[in-house]
């Protein structure tokens, strides 16, 4: 039986602990969140989780607690840790103005890096068991298709990743299950940049499209000027779908 958990909580849960992962030019925070009963003698299946613009903040502790609910060990870097250490911004007008200046400070090639090193610090936890897989949203996306390509991650979901398109010439480089949402009404991505995607997997085994009829980030509840709950409900079934298949959730928690 599915554990279920709400998605659409008041209160995001704190992580459980704050691993230290070093990198040549100093430290990077990951943000462990894990299953009722992991530990070091019951490990489960991990998650790297790449944050939004908005950083490690309400949502990204939402989708980690879905995620611990299924009986995944999450662990969340905070990518923009060289010049905004602990970026959580409000979902709103503002938060996403300030939050798109932070993202122009990334250099996204480094972010890989960094989230390829995150991969191994989450699989080094006593309490995760194989190498983990990696899950990002909107600048998160591009960056977990980017760790798919550099790293070897059990399998990568990435949701409406302005920057994948851009390296699809990299996909022979990717060696995991991949699984791909877009949203067809999406403002800053183009359809053509989508249809691309299409053209370019179709006939590879391992990677799947899904494309919903919303716009941008529609999966962010805690973004109203996002949030498509029809959208997000049905991408939400399909990525616990391809987990599942691909990266069975642990059985740590009871069911």
């Amino acid at each position: 039986m599915t554990v279920c958990h709400d998605r659409t909580m008041t209160e995001p849960t704190p992580p459980a602990r704050t691993e230290r992962v070093e990198r040549d030019d100093g430290t990077m925070d990951l943000h462990l969140w894990l299953p009722e009963g992991a530990d070091a003698g019951h490990p489960v299946p991990g998650l790297v989780l790449v944050h939004e613009i908005f950083g490690v903040g309400e949502y990204i502790a939402d989708v980690a607690a879905s995620l611990t609910a299924q009986g995944y060990a999450v662990g969340a870097p905070t990518v923009f840790w060289r010049f905004a250490p602990g970026w959580a911004a409000s979902h709103d007008a503002k938060g996403m103005a300030a939050s798109l200046q932070k993202a122009q400070q990334l250099d996204v090639p480094t972010a890989i890096t960094d989230c390829a090193a995150a991969l191994d610090a989450l699989g080094a936890q006593p309490e995760v068991v194989g190498a983990p897989g990696v899950i990002g949203f909107c600048l998160g996306g591009t960056l977990a298709f980017g760790t798919a390509v550099q790293a070897a991650p059990s399998v990568c979901v990435s949701y409406y990743g302005s920057g994948v398109p851009g390296m699809l010439d990299r996909l022979d480089d990717v060696t995991c299950p991949t699984l791909f949402h877009f949203g067809a009404r999406d403002d800053y991505i183009a359809s053509d940049d989508v249809a691309a995607v299409a053209t370019a997997i179709e006939e590879r085994d391992g990677f799947v499209l899904n494309v919903e009829d919303a716009g941008h980030a529609f999966d962010n509840h805690r973004a109203d000027m996002f949030y498509v709950q029809n959208a997000s409900d049905a991408a939400w079934a399909k990525t616990l779908a391809f987990l599942n298949t691909h990266l069975p959730p642990g059985r740590s928690v009871e069911q």
